[in-house]
């Protein structure tokens, strides 16, 4: 047998090891979404874990699954109500379709005329096609088709996206069971890469996850469920649909738009009463949150621009699915909070540089002093303490 040259044996040791990384990745691929929301649910909620451990006595196991249990009515409930009402919505809407079209048009309402700008030509373009039902039927059914299709594309990606949120919180559990053993290898890995700076590296990108789970996240669903009650106050139609809108909309901060076009819509009817009601309900509460919280929140941990929170919103759910609504901008906020960190580094670098060595420190460096070891061993015992 011919022996192999150390170079040669190096060459396919590294290979090796990076078909086995190349491998990892493409198993863990296609759980990276659930895998990363899961870590971020899971540190920004760590302080309540920690409480709950602390109550039932230490017993990690029992304190994890009550955490889970928490975090599955806090999100994957409610996505599972709308699920259900969107179902019964698509329902509905070809029931009402196959109604239109058996018995014809309806007639308009008398408020319709009364629009400004578009209400007269509404009403001759109504009256015209009730006059010519066979060619409303086939502009009906150019329109249904679409329609039905965006119903159910997007019911199947909300159903995705509850089955991936439950995949989430099942990892999560994991992840609050053995949460400081990982932490403690992704800081020893922080340092080998990061050098000296990986601490406040890992105290940033925390920050950040927190801020942007509190932020915007939080934010969100505070903004939908204000919303939603409003809404069920004022009779509205699907108020649980128009709360989830108005959450999705609150990442690009329009929520503001569901509740006024639902306002302009009571008052076209002649609720003028209710219309006011929305209108006020909208800007004393719905849209405090997204004023104040938001802002005060946010401020204190990342500022993220709001091209970046677009980009966020936009490119997270392209990538991952729905539940890059979560992802993208956590990923982006993390990211703009690493480089701005980095770059005050730089900054302070330049304006305090660090002397280089001379010769003489070099030499009296290289000589022991009297309680150096003590000291050196003190620190080490204190860093791996913390």
């Amino acid at each position: 047998m011919i022996p192999l040259g150390k170079p040669l044996e190096q060459v396919l040791g590294i290979g090796a090891l990076l078909l086995l990384a190349v491998g990892c990745v493409l198993t863990l691929w296609p759980f990276l979404s659930a895998l990363l929301w899961a870590a971020a649910i899971c540190f920004s909620t760590w302080p309540v874990y920690r409480g709950c451990e602390r109550s039932l006595g230490g017993r990690r196991g029992l304190a994890a699954a009550l955490m889970t249990l928490l975090v599955a009515l806090a999100l994957v409930a409610p996505f599972a109500v709308i699920v259900a009402a969107l179902a019964d919505n698509i329902v509905s809407f070809l029931a009402t379709a196959a109604s239109v079209l058996e018995q014809g048009p309806p007639t308009l309402p008398p408020w319709v005329a009364e629009l400004p700008l578009v209400g007269e030509s509404l009403v001759f373009y109504w009256e015209s096609s009730i006059n010519n039902a066979p060619a409303f039927i086939t502009e009906l059914k150019k329109l249904i088709g679409p329609a039905t299709d965006l119903a159910v594309a997007s019911g199947a990606m909300l159903g995705s996206t509850l089955l991936e949120l439950g995949l989430s919180v099942f990892i999560s559990f994991f992840f609050y069971s053995h949460g400081r053993q990982m932490a403690a290898h992704m800081r020893e890995i922080a340092e080998r890469l990061a050098g000296p700076r990986a601490r406040r590296l890992v105290e940033v990108v925390g920050a950040t996850v927190k801020g942007v789970i509190f932020g915007m996240i939080g934010t969100a669903l505070a903004q939908a469920l204000v919303a939603a009650i409003g809404f069920w106050i004022a009779d509205v139609f699907q108020p649980l649909l128009l709360g989830f809108l108005t959450f999705v909309l609150s990442f690009v901060s329009a929520g503001a738009l569901v509740w006024v076009l639902v306002a302009l819509w009571l008052l076209a009817q002649g609720d003028i009463g209710w219309g006011i009601f929305v209108v006020a309900w909208g800007l004393l509460l719905v849209s405090s949150i997204d004023n104040f919280l938001r802002p005060y929140i946010l401020g204190k941990t990342s500022d993220l621009p709001m091209v970046l929170g677009f980009f966020g919103f936009i490119g997270g759910i392209l990538a991952f699915g729905f539940i890059g609504l979560f992802l993208g901008p956590t990923l982006l906020a993390v990211g703009y909070s690493l480089f701005v960190e980095w770059r005050a580094a730089e900054v302070e670098e330049r304006r305090h540089p660090t002397p280089a060595p001379s010769g003489a420190d070099v030499g009296h460096m290289g000589r022991s002093s009297p309680g150096g070891e003590g000291r050196a061993q003190s620190i080490v015992d204190h860093e791996s303490h913390d």
